[in-house]
Order: C-alpha cells, then structure tokens, then sequence
C-alpha cells in the first residue's frame, strides 16, 4: 500500500504540490492514503481526487484574506522582499474583546468548504482507502489523526481546518469540549502514522531544507520574535518526526522516500506571495524530476 505524506509548511505547500505533480503525473504514482499537517491536510484531498489542475489554480491564488477573517498581520514589499509585520489595530482589538489568539481564520474554514465539495468528499471516501489529516488536542496535550472514514463531510472539512490553525495567530477550536489546534504542534509530518495504518511504501514531502543553509534572521519586535522561535521549535519536532519515521520504515520494511526543499524557501511561511507561490510550485517539480533522473531520491530501508 503506498502512501503520499506532506508536512506542514503554510504558503510552502506550493512547493509541495509540484512534487506531487511530478510524482503522480511523471512517475505514475497511484495512493492508496494521503496524511497531511497544516498545509499538507489542505493538499491531500485534491491529491486524492487527482485534480492537480484545481489545486494549483487554489494555492498560487490564495491571498491573506482568504486565510484570516481578522489578520495580525500586514503584508508589506521593500524591493523584491516581501515580509509581514504586526497589525496592532488588530491584534489591540483582539485583546479588548478577551479572545486569545492574535487572529481569527473563519475565512479560511469558508474557503474550505467552498472548494472541497461534499461529492468530491463522496469519491474520495469511495476511490482511497485513506485520507488523514493532523490536529493537536490541545486539552489532553496529545496528536490525534482524523480519517475521512470516520467523519461526515462537514466534520473533515472542519478537521482540515482546525489542521491548519497556528495558534496563537488564528482560531482556537472547540470540539466536544476540547481544544484543538494546528496539528504541527504535536506532529509536523506524520510518516510513522502512515505506516501504523499499513503503509507499506512512504514517499513523504517535508516543507524544510535538510539542513540549514544560512544564519537564521531573527525577529526585531516581541510578535515577529515570538513567529521565529515557534518556527524554531516546529523545525525540532519536524527532526523528531523524521527520525521517529525513519526507525519504523526501517523496523517495518518499509520502503521511505524524502523529498526535502533544497533551500529554505523561505523565513516567515505566513507570507501567501501569488509570484512565490508559483515560483516554489514549479521548483517542486524539478526539483523532484531531477532527484529521479540523477537516482538520489532516499530509500531509509537501507541506510
């Protein structure tokens, strides 16, 4: 049983998707189960359907207002950068009306809804034998996996969502009386949960560079230091989740293929630019056609 994994990575999921179109279209590849965190959960539905057209037209458009119903942030552009600062209208009206986040992501659950359709979720159910997305209970402290089997099309729709939530920026959400956020705060790309399901080969997309290429800019106010170290403290349990995946593939026989970003694309993954969206979507697909035509994708079942 093969499975496709994508960690999550906000606007990185561009990248993402050009290797999995490359992968699918190129390399012929027929999944059985898509696990998906964060951005990975919004991928793997339109992967399953095999509608690779769609989703590329849905992430290289998405803009900040797609997102956040209230943003803390300001997207601004100083030459050919692009970076985010704080809204402190926003993120000041927040505080006055006692919610706990910095933002709210309601748009985004609209968009959801709007573009994952209640019969694409009835071929999915009917076509794979699994589509999983990641949240973090964050009530009980533990990771849960929520499998479109064993939910009704607005509960995974609304798990998608809850997925994606980077707290403490957008929404914290309420399920039976627990609280839930992004899955990435308890695990950024679950590579050993698809092997626990049957997996029997992995090819897992991991949003990050294998290893880092340069000093890391740090923020220059409270709130964007507060956006570095989360950053810093997802990379660690993105290692942990790889090396834990690597010893079950291994302990299990199963053949595990990563697919890395050759650089880091990016400091700030909360920036939805259309230009490098479209930019890290086509350097996916090469990058993953070139690691097929020189040989050097990674088979862990022999190191």
């Amino acid at each position: 049983m093969r499975a496709l994994v994508i960690s999550g990575g906000g606007s990185k999921g561009a990248y993402a998707g050009g290797v999995a179109q490359y992968l699918m279209q190129e390399q012929q590849r027929d999944y059985d189960m898509f696990l998906g965190t964060s951005t990975g959960s919004l991928l793997i539905p339109h992967l399953a359907l095999n509608d690779l057209p769609k989703i590329y037209k849905i992430f290289t458009n998405v803009r900040q207002h797609d997102i956040f119903s209230v943003s803390p942030f300001v997207q601004r552009k100083k030459g050919d950068r692009e970076y985010v600062s704080i809204d402190f209208i926003n993120s000041m009206w927040q505080f006055m009306k006692r919610k706990r986040t910095f933002g709210e992501s309601k748009a985004l659950r609209r968009n959801i809804l709007k573009n994952f359709t209640r019969e694409e979720y009835e071929i999915v159910k009917q076509q794979k034998h699994d589509v999983v997305v990641t949240v973090s209970n964050l009530s009980m402290n533990r990771v849960e996996y929520k499998s479109i089997n064993d939910c009704s099309y607005e509960e995974f729709c609304n798990w998608i969502w809850i997925s994606c939530n980077y707290i403490p920026f957008m929404s914290l959400a309420t399920v039976d009386g627990y609280e839930y956020g992004d899955g990435g705060l308890g695990c950024v790309i679950p590579i050993r949960e698809a092997i626990l399901r049957g997996a029997t080969e992995v090819d897992a997309i991991v949003l990050e560079a294998e290893s880092l290429n340069k000093q890391k800019v740090l923020g220059k106010n409270p709130f964007s230091l507060m956006i570095s170290l989360f950053g810093h403290l997802l990379d660690q349990v993105e290692r942990n989740d790889i090396a834990i995946g690597k010893l079950a593939a291994k302990n299990n026989q199963v053949k595990l293929n990563l697919y890395y970003t050759p650089t880091t694309l990016t400091e700030n993954s909360l920036i939805f630019s259309k230009r490098l969206m479209e930019k890290w979507w086509s350097q996916g697909y090469n990058y993953a056609k070139e690691k097929h035509t020189l040989g050097h994708f990674i088979d862990e079942v022999n190191v």
